[in-house]
């Protein structure tokens, strides 16, 4: 019955009847004289006048308001009083009828937002159909990736179903049914939870599901902080008369802490700890220093002279233990390797020296076409490697007199080389002004690695001992430093200073600090890498202050 009135309430055929009856109650009261209608006539009337359906009474025809209150509801906001058409000429004693709209506005109520897991599960929402509790483990898994890329890692629920349960009872403030807060789509505030670590969202990330803490906590490691290294030197040392000759190696540093220079025909030795300067020789007017090398003890130290001898010094008596001869010229680089000391000279030769033989030299190796200008024994004292003016790159051993592998990458000649105190048989090496490259070599398979144009002159290379990382010193055409992390080669620093080629170049024996020399007569000392972890600094502070001094 109820539904046959809402159908005659909102269809023409009603209104068509309701100005009918409105028309017949006015020609009834002008008949009656105002004075009101007989008991029962109107209806009787109205029921032969109108061409009703086979059963229906003219009651069927009272559209009555409680029926609409009880359909529409007593505060339906969609509840209009408006006066039927002609309602202002009725008299005041006609009845009152009320018009309602035909717009349809559907229940949120019997919407089921819980079915497609948008909003958490409360005991404010109640009234919202249940889901089915015994979801599979797939559904919970989609139910948080899909409420965590909707309302944000606040809104996603544990990772285990059960938990997913109970998260909007306990936490009613994140449930967008709850009373209190009904916006669904809501501002969050950047509120960030103890222990958790705050990463921005890339633009350019591949996840379609974004960043979500609760997923990827285990998988994402922090972000490593860049290790600070200072561009400018700690200390600097006025070397007088540091030659500017790029086939020279001046500069030593023993695993005493004490640094040895040669400066024209003397030697001198400084202390890192006591900063105190001592000259060990002088070789007087007709001769000059070429090279030093420290023993891997740090108690002898030999010197190359430009006459082609070289000579071992007792470091701590500061008195020479003898002489050694062999080479026709100077005596441009030295190499200690256990108690062999190799020696390379502008004569192409190299020489392996046994101090602990009567003879001068023991073996000579030959194959380089001019000056040997580089020098280093790797790190197990099984190979040599030697760099020549002729732009060749040789690698030796104790047994052979003719080098076992031939590199002939580089276009000019090779001084810097240096051997990977982390990986056997990984030797580096520099090239001149002509090559300005940097070279990778594994020796074990005797083939080349990887190559990067530094822009400039390589002078010197030498490796850390406490991480994986390289630092290059450069001449022609811009003199810097650059510290690069190994095998990406990123520059992590650049360090400028020096107003002429940075041909000098040794490490300290804590594996921190390295020391430059160059033309322009001094010494910089630079903190570039970290402390081994299991060793404490050798710095003391009362000597390792700012300042500059000077070595003689």
């Amino acid at each position: 019955m109820q539904s046959s009135l809402v159908f005659l309430a909102l269809s023409p055929f009603a209104k068509e009847l309701d100005k009918k009856w409105i028309s017949w109650r006015r020609s009834a009261d002008r008949e009656n004289g105002g004075q009101g209608r007989q008991r029962g006539g109107p209806a009787i009337t109205a029921a032969r006048t109108l061409n009703l359906p086979p059963g229906m009474s003219r009651d069927a025809l009272q559209l009555d308001s409680i029926a609409r209150t009880s359909w529409r509801g007593p505060g339906s906001p969609m509840k209009q009083n408006l006066s039927n058409v002609g309602a202002s000429n009725v008299s005041s004693s006609s009845p009152v009828r009320t018009s309602y709209s035909d717009r349809f506005i559907p229940s949120r109520s019997s919407s089921n937002l819980m079915g497609f897991a948008l909003l958490d599960r409360s005991p404010s929402g109640a009234n919202i159909a249940q889901a089915n509790d015994n979801r599979e483990d797939n559904a919970a898994a989609y139910s948080l990736l899909l409420r965590s890329e909707l309302f944000g890692t606040e809104a996603s629920s544990p990772a285990t179903p059960d938990k997913a349960l109970g998260l909007a009872a306990r936490d009613p403030i994140r449930s967008p049914i709850s009373p209190t807060n009904r916006n669904l789509f809501r501002f969050k505030s950047d509120v960030q939870v103890r222990g958790s670590i705050s990463r921005p969202e890339s633009p350019y990330s591949l996840s379609p599901v974004g960043l979500d803490a609760n997923l990827n906590s285990a998988t994402i490691s922090p972000r490593k902080v860049p290790r600070k290294i200072a561009r400018s030197p700690y200390k600097v040392l006025d070397a007088p008369a540091l030659q500017d000759d790029f086939y020279l190696n001046l500069v030593d540093w023993s695993s005493h802490n004490v640094l040895a220079v040669g400066l024209g025909t003397c030697v001198y030795l400084w202390s890192a700890c006591t900063s105190k300067v001592t000259k060990l020789c002088d070789l007087g007017p007709t001769d000059s220093v070429c090279s030093v090398g420290w023993t891997q003890r740090g108690t002898y130290l030999a010197v190359g002279t430009n006459l082609g001898d070289v000579q071992l010094w007792d470091a701590t008596r500061c008195r020479k233990l003898r002489t050694m001869s062999g080479h026709r010229t100077r005596v441009g680089t030295l190499a200690w390797g256990s108690h062999v000391l190799s020696s390379g000279s502008r004569d192409r030769n190299i020489l392996q020296r046994d101090v602990r033989v009567q003879e001068d030299f023991v073996s000579k190796l030959v194959g380089h076409k001019s000056e040997v200008c580089g020098l280093k024994w790797s790190y197990d004292d099984r190979e040599l490697a030697s760099g020549g003016n002729d732009n060749q790159l040789f690698v030796w051993n104790h047994q052979s007199t003719q080098p076992v592998v031939k590199f002939s990458e580089h276009n000019a000649a090779v001084k810097a080389i240096a051997w990977s105190p982390h990986q056997h048989g990984l030797l580096a090496s520099g090239g001149g002004t002509a090559d300005r490259c940097i070279r990778f070599w594994n020796t074990a398979t005797n083939m080349p690695l990887n190559c990067y144009d530094t822009g400039s002159q390589v002078c010197n290379l030498v490796w850390s001992k406490n991480v994986n990382e390289l630092v290059s010193t450069h001449g022609y055409s811009q003199n810097q430093i650059i510290v690069w992390r190994y095998p990406a080669m990123s520059k992590l620093a650049t360090l400028t200073g020096h107003t002429m080629r940075v041909l000098y170049l040794a490490i300290s024996p804590d594996g921190q600090t390295i020391v430059t020399g160059a033309g322009d007569e001094t010494l910089r000392f630079w903190n570039v890498f970290p402390s081994p972890k299991s060793q404490s600094t050798v710095r003391d502070t009362g000597v390792w202050s700012l300042g500059r001094t000077h070595i003689r």
